[in-house]
């Protein structure tokens, strides 16, 4: 049987570049297949309360893009590692300065879900040059023929979104139709997102071939109750459990 894979969020720099790294690297051990490094900004709208409140957090600490270029530096050789980030960043440090720092680093791509298809096809030629990928979103609305102009050409893996709204919340839909439709046209892996948990992980695998987990690990990470130390170990039990269900 092939092994479904566990893509693992975590805002980057919260709350220290050191930090960072040294969870990162302890959720590869777990069982994390793909980090998803979250570049923390101050209106994420397609995120949750949780990882919103992350991403304030971090800036609030003093976060800098030279911080996410550190921390990157340190995991992306070790774990395929992605950049997670709404288009802002991006547009005010230079999109080719983001994708060369990419390419020096190792990052295998990015996921800016504010960057409507109809726009990131003008990036796709200048990311592939720096042998990065932007990854694609298909939800359950998504129309058949729009699945097949998004994910003909997709890498990496295509981003299923479970359920319309933001990250974090707990709702489910039949996606059978969507995942098929899916398959037609693509064989890029396609990986589950929002509302992965412990609980629900063994369902929403149906189908796919990995899940998107964020809101259950940064949960953690904003927990001011744990030490640092605690903080590993229970977001490193999350990811091993996780990554057992998916796998039995």
């Amino acid at each position: 049987m092939i092994e479904k894979k566990l893509v693992g969020f975590i805002t980057a720099s919260l709350p220290s570049n050191n930090f960072t790294i040294d969870l990162a690297l302890s959720m590869q051990e777990a069982g994390v297949d793909i980090l998803e490094l979250g570049i923390p900004f101050s209106d994420p709208v397609a995120d949750g309360p949780i990882i919103e409140k992350a991403s304030l957090e971090a800036l609030k600490n003093g976060f800098k893009l030279e911080d996410l270029f550190e921390v990157s530096s340190q995991i992306a050789p070790k774990l395929d590692t992605l950049w997670m980030g709404y288009l802002n960043p991006y547009y005010k440090y230079g999109l080719e300065n983001f994708l060369k720092k990419g390419q020096e680093y190792g990052i295998k791509g990015s996921i800016i879900p504010d960057l409507p298809y109809e726009e990131s096809i003008k990036y796709k030629d200048l990311f592939k040059q720096y042998n990065q990928s932007i990854i694609d979103f298909v939800a359950p609305t998504t129309p058949k023929q729009r699945i097949k102009m998004l994910t003909q050409n997709s890498s990496e893996f295509i981003y299923l979104v479970a359920y319309a709204g933001i990250t974090g919340a707990n709702k489910q839909e039949d996606l059978t139709q969507t995942i098929s439709q899916i398959r037609e046209v693509s064989k890029t892996p396609i990986y589950i997102g929002f509302g992965v948990n412990t609980k629900t992980a063994k369902q929403k695998i149906q189908g796919v071939d990995g899940v998107i987990v964020g809101s259950s690990f940064v949960e953690k990470l904003i927990d001011n109750s744990l030490s640092n130390k605690e903080k590993i170990t229970h977001i490193t039990q999350i990811a091993r459990e996780i990554k057992d269900k998916i796998n039995s």
